[in-house]
């Protein structure tokens, strides 16, 4: 498979679009999504189909991680065209995941983290709850998906985060979720059950880092919110 160029959101893989309007950053996107076509359509189709995809799906990064199912819905898009799309966000996650170093604490490449969190989670169309498992020097050991929901709820089990920690012998815990509405601020429940986590990590002597909320719009952290 040949990549002209990739965009995925917090990813550096292709130069940045330009300072502009946003017809000037719409075409932008237009032609790097063009370009990724290319192989599979030829010039004058791709930037065709370039469009309607951004019409249906309203930016780069979400035409990349929409699935093959939604993809081969637009005209001009067949499953050859559409796992072509699909491997692209498999391998724009994959970069993402690479960069965060296994040998350094988590906490000392947070950017990484966050651009990481923000390619596998932002454009998900329901909600999922992942727990990154650190140990006593704050090294990545797992990254989990604990739960998946629906579009606006998780169900999260405290006692499964502590069961989890204590069978990987983690030292301390980053919980992740997503928003698929598009807004990060943390719901009444979202604090509520981050404080419940929190309390249990106390008294086994775990560490609750952040509850990190990722959205198509950007993150929130509730430690940086004051809310644990």
């Amino acid at each position: 498979m040949r990549a002209h160029s990739l965009v995925v959101e917090n990813v550096a893989l292709v130069s940045p679009p330009p300072n502009g309007e946003p017809d000037q950053l719409r075409q932008h996107q237009v032609q790097q999504l063009a370009n990724l076509l290319r192989p599979c359509l030829g010039v004058s189709r791709a930037r065709l189909v370039a469009h309607r995809l951004l019409e249906r799906f309203g930016s780069l990064s979400e035409a990349l991680a929409a699935p093959e199912g939604r993809l081969i819905e637009i005209a001009g898009v067949g499953h050859n065209t559409a796992r072509h799309l699909v491997d692209i966000m498999q391998v724009a996650m994959t970069i993402a995941q690479t960069r965060i170093p296994l040998d350094r604490p988590l906490l000392s490449c947070w950017s990484e983290l966050i651009a990481y969190c923000h390619v596998v989670m932002a454009f998900e169309p329901v909600e999922k709850f992942r727990i990154l498992f650190l140990d006593v020097k704050n090294r990545l050991i797992a990254d989990e998906v604990q739960q998946v929901g629906t579009v606006n709820h998780t169900s999260v089990y405290t006692r499964e985060v502590i069961k989890r920690a204590l069978e990987l012998s983690a030292s301390a815990l980053i919980l992740v979720h997503n928003h698929p509405a598009g807004d990060p601020a943390p719901s009444a429940a979202d604090v509520r059950m981050t404080r419940e986590i929190d309390a249990a990590c106390k008294v086994l002597s775990l560490t609750l880092h952040d509850h990190i909320i990722i959205a198509k719009s950007g993150h929130a952290s509730l430690r940086a919110l004051k809310l644990i």
